[in-house]
């Protein structure tokens, strides 16, 4: 009975949620606009009881007057469902709630997505109504999800991602189908990826944005006045794209951690090898298979090979380009053909250029100079270890890896004024590397000590004493103290 109530309420009201609107302000424009005001100056007072009678008024009466009247609805009507102790109205509350992302995206298509709504719809349903629905409807609500997922991608919001791998996971368990959580993680490293790259990509951009901003006002071009009003929001928009992408990344490494009893190398090379001939012309489908078996460290299953081939044949990008270069790394070092090292060198070329963020150039550069130190091009490592530090100042590993090429230039530079003169070069860079990144202090110390340094009778000879600078030539030719 209650059900029934519930349902004639709302076949009342969402039908007047889906009436067109003639104009703006509907068929009354002086009582709609009355409604704005009040529903406006209610909610900011929080008075949300009287706040969702204008609501109300507006969504059924003219839903197309402000946008405004949606985006707070969220905060409107949960406020009032944690404090309403009937529960058929509660329910009818909850009903509102989640019906009323239909009429948002009829009448604000451009602001409120399909995609968006449906995930939202189904988050909703999720979040009040997953203990009460049988089976049958949570696999309906986790459709909706995917449809949403699908219609979003890289724009889903990281709480319809979590809701989405929640219900994945227990559809998973429910029906003993380890491919619903892989396929929701595989979506989720697919479109992730690019949602962390693009919120990267405006935050350069505003970096870049304020410098140029900074030199303006240095210049005396820009008055103070102005610079305050625009950096204002420059560095508003800056704070807003790094937490996004921190919250996308959280999104993601619990999603890591989630999936790893359902996806081993084994179940996925399984899963895959038998789902790949079935989708090989589907590229997205494919590139989610690389991403998934990626980030599970599956790069040496050959379905991974398989499929990133495919994608990079028909779709080269930064991503493929990078693993196809550490395939033909791991190539080189089990075979030692030296083809398999320049194609690596190539790979990580096409990667560099491909890369969209510092943080992308900063890998790829990275996985370049480690190519060139296979090759012994030693100079070439080095710039493509500093083109990596350009990028990302604190990596300490391009130091470290600075510091290993100036470690075993013994034999190059054997030439030297001082035997072993290189290894306090590569102290500096050890000394570097730990002072940037303290994630890998302990690796550069325990570099440092492997170093063998010149004999005070060699320093003694040459009129040197610890602390001294001191030029290393060969082909270093950098500046550094005598220990």
């Amino acid at each position: 009975m209650k059900k029934i109530i519930i349902a004639a309420v709302l076949v009342v009201f969402t039908s007047s949620l889906f009436a067109q609107c003639p104009s703006k302000y509907g068929a009354d424009s002086v009582k709609c606009r009355e409604q704005v005001s009040l529903f406006d100056m209610t909610y900011k007072a929080k008075n949300y009881k009287e706040a969702y009678e204008s609501w109300r008024y507006i969504v059924t009466s003219c839903p197309c007057a402000w946008d405004g009247v949606f985006t707070r609805a969220n905060t409107l009507i949960e406020s009032l469902i944690k404090d309403e102790q009937d529960s058929l109205r509660r329910e009818q509350l909850i009903d509102t709630l989640i019906y009323s992302y239909d009429v948002r995206n009829e009448a604000f298509p451009e602001k409120f997505s399909k995609g968006s709504c449906m995930g939202f719809k189904a988050y909703y349903q999720m979040k009040y109504r997953a203990k009460a629905s049988s089976q049958d409807e949570l696999m309906e609500i986790l459709n909706q999800f995917i449809q949403s997922v699908e219609l979003e991608k890289e724009k889903t919001q990281p709480n319809i991602w979590d809701k989405y791998f929640q219900l994945a996971t227990w559809a998973t368990k429910a029906k003993k189908d380890t491919s619903y959580v892989i396929d929701a993680y595989g979506r989720a490293t697919d479109y992730l990826d690019i949602s962390i790259n693009n919120a990267l990509v405006k935050y350069e951009s505003q970096v870049a944005n304020l410098e140029d901003l900074n030199a303006k006002l240095d210049a005396g071009t820009l008055d103070r006045m102005e610079y305050d009003k625009q950096s204002k929001t420059i560095i508003a928009d800056t704070a807003r794209q790094m937490k996004l992408v921190s919250n996308y990344r959280t999104t993601l490494s619990k999603m890591e951690k989630g999936v790893a009893p359902y996806a081993s190398c084994e179940v996925l090379e399984e899963l895959y090898s038998q789902k790949l001939p079935t989708v090989k012309d589907d590229i997205s489908a494919v590139n989610k298979m690389i991403t998934t078996m990626s980030k599970s460290g599956c790069i040496t299953n050959p379905t991974f090979k398989e499929a990133l081939e495919i994608v990079h044949r028909n779709n080269p990008n930064r991503g493929t380009a990078y693993w196809m270069g550490m395939l033909s790394l791991r190539s080189y070092g089990n075979e030692k053909d030296n083809s398999e090292l320049d194609k690596a060198i190539t790979y990580f070329q096409d990667a560099v250029n491909l890369s969209e963020t510092n943080e992308q150039k900063a890998d790829a550069n990275y996985m370049l100079a480690v190519a060139y130190q296979t090759k012994l091009a030693y100079s070439e490592a080095r710039a493509a270890a500093y083109a990596a530090l350009k990028a990302q100042p604190n990596m300490g590993k391009a130091y470290i890896l600075i510091g290993k090429l100036y470690a075993t230039s013994g034999g190059r530079c054997s030439g030297e004024d001082i035997p072993l003169a290189c290894s306090w070069a590569a102290a500096d860079k050890y000394a570097k590397a730990a002072a940037v990144d303290p994630s890998c202090a302990n690796e550069a110390n325990n570099e440092r000590a492997k170093l063998r340094f010149p004999a005070k009778e060699e320093l003694f000879k040459r009129g040197l004493s610890a602390g001294q600078s001191y030029h290393v030539g060969c082909w270093i030719q950098e500046n550094t103290t005598v220990r």
